[in-house]
């Protein structure tokens, strides 16, 4: 049995887990293996997330008053929380890849950007490109009309010179 002293550690070391996450993946887990959980843990931490098994009312309480605290809609039975501390969008990949292979992780929810989603909003989640690959889109769509417009004044100008090249033709041949 944990002592106060030591849900208190829990609950302020989880807390700023939650502040410093990109995402939180809640999931829940029946009938997981040891190598399960070893293979996930893994695959998480190299995506640059974590894998943590938390009581419920130490995850409750460690939310309260927190940009994620919608993710206490999903929290009910063994709950498993995934915090992605980088792209979560990558993160979602794996886990979704994982989940249709192990049909002992379930997935109940998830909050991006202190807004929850139901599981169902994954497979939406997943087909997403990485976040690099949506910021070169939405520059190279910024840069586009700014690109056109250069165009269209570098043509003023040269078809300008193309027109003093021909009056300076003109003259020369008329001496």
């Amino acid at each position: 049995m944990l002592t106060k002293s030591k849900k208190v550690e829990i609950v302020k070391n989880l807390k700023e887990k939650l502040l410093n996450s990109q995402g939180i993946f809640v999931t829940t887990f029946n009938g997981f293996t040891v190598a399960e959980s070893n293979e996930i843990r893994r695959l998480i931490r190299e995506r640059g997330g974590e894998f943590r098994v938390v009581k419920n009312s130490l995850i409750k309480i460690a939310s309260q008053q927190t940009p994620v605290q919608i993710l206490n809609e999903y929290i009910e039975g063994p709950t498993a929380l995934i915090i992605a501390y980088q792209d979560p969008v990558e993160l979602a990949k794996v886990l979704n890849n994982f989940i249709k292979a192990h049909s002992s992780l379930k997935l109940k929810g998830f909050v991006i950007e202190g807004k929850g989603f139901k599981a169902e909003a994954m497979e939406d989640l997943v087909k997403l490109p990485p976040k690099h690959i949506l910021i070169a889109q939405m520059l190279g769509t910024l840069q586009t009309p700014i690109a056109n417009f250069i165009g269209v004044l570098s043509n003023i100008i040269k078809n300008f010179l193309y027109v003093l090249k021909a009056i300076e033709d003109k003259k020369s041949k008329s001496k």
